[in-house]
């Protein structure tokens, strides 16, 4: 079996889904790997790495298609709407191809991919179990999101996050809140609490305050009613009535801070608001927002997503793609993902054995056998096919 990896064609993206130093594990399965010229070298992985590790290297786009049996990328069709229909004549039936997909999202892509006979596999649906983790590329990625937002931040915010102690004086230590704290809000609380300055952590899901608090952080609690913990350890979408509650107890908290960075998402929806134009209101000159939600639309009532803005004295950032701000860890990490999946996918002779009883395998699969297979994906694609009719 042949995999390919495809230089990331999506504007701006630095990223690569493998790596060298994962292809000798892939070969002791029984893969050979088939990378294109040039794929890896703005992630800092130049060909003589991959060629000293057993990679072939292919001369363009076109040979890598053809050559592989399964293609993994890390913007797929779907995900990347800016050059990725280019890669659907060069698909052909029963190739697999793992990547972000945004499956739930891209209802005409997905069915075009399903109707060109491609078996593809989402890795954001990944099942959130104990099994599944070493496969998990959201959280991978959520990781450098919310260490870069933290850097975001500090960078632009015209304040010290630490508290020093000088002969001019004591600067007070910034106070940061980070709202929503899944993969993201932990790594932006851990780091922030890194950088010297006095954390608090909001979200809707009384489990993870002994999380928040075992990073040194003050868990920010408010009393929304009801069980607010959904499926796959995401957060339930709120009523009307408990967002618009949130929000009014969420202002005087934002007031009282220097940074807010946001994180909060719901699949497949739109990012719920929690920053108000009103709270924005109460912050002090100078303060700053990262909106990571940016791509779903921003949890700040004022984000303009990939803008930086400036809106009552106060800077809002909602930056795109941030994983590949750190393309050589995040290709890293996302690479052990992708590694981890083959090995599930792979028999011991080196050929595809695919259980499609398996949770990890059912729950990734989007397109087989030129049917969409996955329940939510499929909804999705009939509805947009039903609001279009």
């Amino acid at each position: 079996m042949i995999v390919g990896v495809p230089q990331e064609s999506f504007p701006g993206e630095r990223r690569v889904s493998l790596v060298p130093a994962v292809i000798p594990n892939l070969a002791k399965v029984g893969l050979e790997v088939v990378v294109q010229q040039g794929a890896g070298v703005e992630a800092g992985y130049p060909d003589a790495q991959y060629a000293e590790k057993g990679a072939k290297i292919a001369p363009d786009r076109k040979s890598v298609f053809s050559a592989a049996d399964i293609i993994t990328q890390v913007l797929c069709y779907g995900s990347n709407d800016k050059t990725g229909k280019a890669d659907l004549p060069l698909m052909r039936r029963d190739q697999v191809v793992i990547g972000f997909l945004r499956p739930l999202g891209s209802r005409e892509i997905i069915q075009e991919i399903a109707a060109a006979g491609v078996m593809s596999f989402a890795v954001e649906l990944m099942p959130r179990t104990t099994r599944a983790q070493s496969m998990d590329a959201l959280s991978s990625m959520a990781t450098a999101c919310g260490y870069k937002a933290v850097l975001i931040a500090a960078d632009v915010l015209p304040r010290f996050f630490p508290m020093l102690t000088t002969a001019a004086g004591t600067i007070t230590p910034a106070r940061v809140l980070i709202l929503g704290v899944g993969v993201a809000g932990l790594q932006a609380i851990a780091t922030a609490r890194r950088l010297g300055a006095v954390v608090q952590g909001f979200d809707v899901r009384s489990a993870v305050k002994e999380q928040v608090q075992s990073l040194g952080a003050k868990f920010l609690e408010f009393d929304l009613g009801g069980d607010l913990e959904g499926a796959g350890g995401y957060a339930r979408e709120l009523t009307p009535e408990q967002q618009h509650r949130q929000q009014e107890l969420m202002a005087e908290a934002i007031g009282k801070v220097d940074v807010v960075i946001t994180t909060a998402l719901v699949p497949g929806r739109r990012a719920p608001i929690l920053v108000t134009e009103d709270a924005v209101k109460l912050m002090k000159p100078g303060s700053v927002i990262v909106d990571l939600a940016g791509e779903a639309g921003g949890n700040c009532e004022l984000s303009e997503p990939g803008q930086t803005v400036i809106r009552h004295d106060v800077k809002i950032l909602a930056p795109l793609n941030v994983p590949s701000t750190l393309a050589e860890h995040a290709s890293q990490l996302y690479a052990k993902n992708i590694q981890s999946l083959l090995g599930l996918m792979i028999s011991d002779e080196g050929q595809l054995s695919l259980d499609f009883d398996d949770e990890v395998i059912a729950g990734a699969c989007i397109t087989r056998d030129g049917e969409i297979v996955h329940d939510a994906a499929r909804a999705a694609a009939e509805s947009g096919a039903t609001a279009s009719s």
